[in-house]
């Protein structure tokens, strides 16, 4: 497989890069509440008006219809530049958005796709219960048909953006007598329905995007359905393909800065506890040539897998590949990072954050979106075709 960039993809690359330093937003984003939301919309219709929200979703869909290779483009510049990441967007252009793409109605992609680009909503993910996070299949919220509704009544949790979302994507259990895996479904469910509880939770650093959601008898017409009755297990692991697909770009590109930041610091001053530069302590200088030669590896392996998922309705398992390298390569590289700066500085990273608020950030990464022992699973019974 070929990975150079045609002169094609170069062009678009420069174009990119062009409009997104003449456009994207410089203010500090607000960290929660109605104001966040409003940050993070109106960069995505700032991005539609300048047409280039949806890089590669149809063009009858209002997209670009470009190759995926362009949409990994075009999150490596919005990252390279400082751009904000999809944020409370997420769930709606990484996940909702392709999902109904692959596998909704017509009905469903005219009336929700272009909300969605045009930055008019957000979507939140309704599938971890107190009792079913890693092991999603054994869910308990029930949906029960009652003529052309959905009576559903249960319990969400971690859903993160509830209180600011418009739409949830939302898996219940439709057939309780059947398997684990079966007799679930994927349904789009109006966050404004009667019936619906949110408490959102506060974390320790203050901050509350992550939400209960609680279902009482909520009454969901049968055609927000997506795929059919049932089938829900196989939709959500379309869904999961995505979120594991090209959803990190972005923080690859951090990585890749965040060595060439640590670099700098252990060329200027001692490791924390140690009396010589970090930079002229072998075993500090060689783990940060060892994490150097990694994010290039981990970016090989995310265009690999965007150019063999170039003619495909959507991502493959090998997207947990990318998932876990990229998941444990950052809680490695955030240690590191503690052993050049020390625990307790305030010195910044190349985010918003100090180097201690990103360390204990990266412990959340190896949970979010698929625990690492999922993610082997998958790898090992999907791509490598290994026994159960």
């Amino acid at each position: 497989m070929d990975l150079r960039l045609s002169p094609e993809d170069v062009d678009f690359r420069q174009a990119a890069r062009d409009w997104i330093r003449e456009n994207y937003p410089t203010e500090p984003r607000p960290n929660d509440g109605p104001a966040m939301r409003e940050f993070d919309l109106e960069w995505q219709r700032r991005q539609w008006a300048g047409g280039w929200a949806g890089v590669s979703w149809p063009v009858e869909y209002q997209g670009r219809g470009l190759p995926v290779l362009h949409q990994l483009i075009w999150l490596e510049e919005c990252a390279r530049i400082g751009a904000p990441d999809i944020d409370s967007r997420f769930v709606a252009v990484n996940h909702a958005g392709p999902t109904l793409i692959a596998n909704g109605t017509q009905a469903q992609k005219a009336f929700h796709l272009p909300k969605i680009l045009r930055g008019e909503v957000l979507w939140c993910q309704g599938f971890s219960e107190p009792q079913a996070g890693s092991d999603l299949a054994s869910l308990r919220t029930v949906g029960v048909i009652d003529g052309d509704e959905l009576v559903v009544t249960g319990q969400k949790l971690w859903t993160s953006f509830a209180d600011l979302a418009d739409y949830q994507e939302l898996l219940i259990r439709t057939d309780p007598s059947a398997p684990r895996h079966k007799g679930l479904t994927w349904v789009i469910c109006d966050m404004r329905l009667p019936g619906i509880t949110i408490r959102p939770i506060k974390t320790l650093d203050g901050l509350s995007h992550f939400c209960e959601v609680f279902y009482d008898e909520v009454r969901i017409p049968l055609t927000t359905v997506v795929g059919e009755v049932n089938e829900g297990w196989r939709v959500a692991m379309s869904t999961l393909s995505f979120e594991r697909g090209t959803a990190f770009t972005h923080g690859q590109v951090q990585l890749a800065a965040i060595v060439d930041r640590l670099i700098e610091i252990a060329g200027e001053r001692p490791a924390y506890g140690r009396s010589k530069r970090g930079i002229d302590d072998d075993e500090i200088a060689g783990r940060l040539a060892t994490a150097r030669a990694e994010i290039a590896a981990l970016r090989a392996l995310t265009y690999t897998n965007a150019l063999r998922n170039q003619s495909a309705s959507q991502p493959g398992p090998e997207g947990s590949m990318v998932k876990l390298f990229y998941t444990e390569l950052r809680q490695r590289l955030m240690r590191l990072a503690m052993e050049i700066v020390g625990p307790g500085s305030t010195l910044r990273g190349i985010t918003h954050a100090t180097w201690d608020e990103d360390y204990l950030f990266s412990y959340t990464e190896t949970i979010a979106g698929g625990t690492s022992d999922i993610q082997r699973n998958i790898i090992g019974e999907r791509v490598l075709g290994l026994p159960r």
